[in-house]
């Protein structure tokens, strides 16, 4: 009796890392901004303050995605002054992105994230952030030029997204 020969492809998930400002080095936060800079200032031409003190908060953690050593994917979260949580610098590189990066990060970030978690998303991302839970809780608003949403996940439960990944996700 002949078996038959089956190829299974094998998937694997990219290792997302956390730390916080005191934890990183400087080479990786070097290359965490110059990711944020790449993608907001030069590809989306949104010129913003990028240091803006978060980065240093002792509740700010930051989430990424490594690739031979390379920073490809990136996201930011905190505490707010109003106790709740906030994402926002979300990023992938243009060569990387297709490929479910952010949506890992997303979802180790809300694994953790005390609820309410809030963004301001980008108003052509606002379909992608839905699909973790997230609803509208406002008004459109200009920030950087560039058309945003209020955003809020309220539900502990909320099912995580699919794989999906956005071109270009953003948000400041």
């Amino acid at each position: 009796m002949a078996f038959a020969t089956t190829r299974v492809a094998v998937v694997s998930t990219p290792a997302v890392r956390s730390a916080s400002f005191d934890e990183l080095t400087a080479r990786t936060f070097h290359d965490i901004v110059r990711l944020r800079l790449d993608t907001f200032v030069v590809e989306q031409r949104c010129p913003y303050p990028e240091l803006d003190g978060r980065d240093i908060l002792p509740t700010t953690r930051h989430l990424w995605i490594e690739k031979d050593g390379e920073v490809v994917a990136y996201l930011r979260l905190y505490l707010g002054a109003d106790g709740s949580s906030w994402i926002g610098r979300v990023a992938t590189a243009p060569g990387q992105r297709g490929r479910g990066l952010a949506a890992s990060l997303m979802r180790s970030a809300l694994a953790t994230a005390p609820r309410p978690v809030r963004i301001s998303a980008q108003v052509r991302l606002e379909g992608w952030y839905a699909g973790f839970g997230f609803t509208r809780c406002g008004g459109d608003f200009l920030e950087d030029g560039m058309p945003h949403a209020p955003m809020v996940l309220e539900d502990p439960g909320s099912p995580p997204a699919e794989e999906l990944d956005a071109d270009a996700l953003g948000e400041r």
